[in-house]
């Protein structure tokens, strides 16, 4: 091929679906022989070899997308993203971005030959491959499949539960799809996890969420629901979905977070649902991540003291995850 079959050949269809990516076997059913693609990926030459039989058909530093692209290509036709690489195609916030991305992990089916893990690639083989969930024109798995393939490499509660909230606050699957996830992987996991996936299971949906349950614990407080949803029983209306929520008592307890009111509609929406539930008779404790992290025997406190003096009143009527509960 000629200088100008070359730069042809980049503009090919499926070189710019592929990103500027084409294997040893697509460049050879295009005209470009075994020789001619050495030649042109030695140093200083024009391409570069990104993975074993996979070549980039430019000399420059490959975006992150390439590399996960490169990683497809490398590890096969039905392979796909998971762990951190297919989150950060989702723009997780608890997982590395794109470009500091250590590794690409890519599924694999269990059966037959294939790749194994090279360079920066590791193949996982499995004999539960999912279904291709493709995000940005790239191969996915499920998130919730995902999740559970990056959280082995997690080294602590923390970073566990954030991952864990963040795919269930953002919509991506339901408490019970993570569940199930990791479950079926049948690992062994460290006894951070179960902690995180009791949090999960109990139906915290934040880092701070789970600091106020162990806090719970901790001091032998009763255990309220978490984020259950409240209605007004005469008219149906949605009054608020606190953080947590003690039924016998009506008392809502409220988790703030300094990031999340730096938004002004967040904090007007905090104020609103606050005022909902005021005005429905059912007081609110609010406390700070601080508090959590810095004085939890004050906060234990306040929460017993403020438990106490409700269970002196008579608490409204009230629906609770679609089931009434009758003020006593």
């Amino acid at each position: 091929m000629n200088a100008t079959s070359m730069r042809t050949l980049a503009r090919h269809p499926l070189a710019l679906t592929q990103d500027q990516l084409l294997t040893r076997e697509q460049l050879m059913e295009l005209g470009c022989a075994n020789s001619t693609t050495d030649q042109r990926c030695r140093r200083g030459g024009p391409w570069q070899r990104l993975l074993p039989r996979v070549h980039l058909l430019h000399s420059g530093t490959p975006t992150p997308r390439q590399r996960m692209r490169a990683a497809l290509l490398y590890a096969g036709e039905h392979s796909l993203l998971t762990g951190h690489a297919a989150l950060a195609t989702h723009g997780f916030r608890a997982a590395p971005r794109p470009e500091r991305l250590r590794w690409v992990d890519v599924l694999v089916p269990y059966e037959g030959a294939g790749a194994r893990g090279t360079s920066y690639v590791k193949v996982h083989r499995t004999r539960r491959m999912p279904e291709n969930h493709p995000m940005a024109g790239l191969g996915c798995a499920a998130v919730a499949r995902a999740v559970a393939d990056a959280v082995p490499g997690l080294r602590c509660e923390a970073d566990v539960t954030a991952l864990l909230a963040e795919a269930v606050q953002r919509g991506f699957c339901t408490p019970e799809d993570l569940l199930a996830e990791l479950a079926a992987s049948r690992r062994r996991y460290a006894p951070y996890v179960a902690r995180s996936t009791a949090h999960l299971a109990a139906g915290v949906h934040s880092p701070l969420e789970a600091d106020a349950r162990t806090l719970i614990h901790t001091f032998a407080l009763p255990e309220p629901l978490w984020n259950p949803n409240l209605h007004d029983p005469a008219t149906g209306a949605f009054l608020a979905r606190p953080d947590a929520y003690w039924p016998a008592e009506g008392l809502a307890l409220e988790v703030d977070s300094r990031e999340y009111h730096l938004d002004p509609s967040s904090w007007r929406r905090t104020l609103s649902h606050r005022n909902r539930l005021a005005a429905a008779g059912l007081p609110v404790l609010a406390v700070t991540a601080e508090d959590l992290r810095g004085r939890a025997e004050g906060v234990a406190g306040e929460i017993r003291g403020a438990l106490a003096r409700c269970r002196g009143r008579r608490v409204p009527d009230v629906w609770v995850n679609r089931q009434l509960v009758t003020g006593s």
